[in-house]
């Protein structure tokens, strides 16, 4: 298996592939009652008053459900605050919503997200977080590592 140099915006790729992954699985559905009838026929007439069938995506393949197994975890490593903020992001949530949901404002919740994304590829590439820094000092020196 090749090393990966993981950077934030790998971190979030790969969360991103998480969410969807996860939204694509089939639905899990209790083992109820079953039916004796005989399907019913439809005419042409009780066809044509149907709403639309909604298409969904196939199912994903085994390696991005194996990948997902991988990165989920990482949210463990996080504060749940910022725990929430990135998974609501890789969800595709809008930020507007975001700040609704943690209460807490744009430039706030964006530096939330930063220093969760630099905080898993620090952990990921095995090093420690410094604890005397602020989460600011974090970012930057997460960004100057990585050009």
């Amino acid at each position: 298996m090749t090393d990966i140099r993981w950077t934030p915006s790998l971190v979030e790729e790969r969360l991103v592939e998480a969410a969807d992954t996860l939204r694509r699985l089939p639905d899990v559905r209790v083992q109820g009652f079953a039916s004796t009838w005989p399907p019913m026929l439809r005419e042409f007439w009780d066809s044509c008053a149907v709403a639309e069938i909604t298409l969904r995506r196939p199912p994903p393949s085994a390696a991005a459900i194996t990948r997902m197994d991988g990165a989920l975890p990482w949210l463990r490593l996080l504060d749940p605050l910022d725990a929430r903020i990135v998974w609501l992001r890789a969800t595709g949530e809008p930020w507007k919503a975001i700040c609704w949901k943690v209460g807490l404002a744009r430039t706030a919740v964006n530096e939330h997200w930063l220093f969760a994304l630099c905080v898993i590829a620090w952990k990921l590439n095995g090093r420690r977080l410094p604890r005397n820094r602020s989460r600011r000092q974090v970012i930057m020196a997460t960004r100057s590592v990585d050009q």
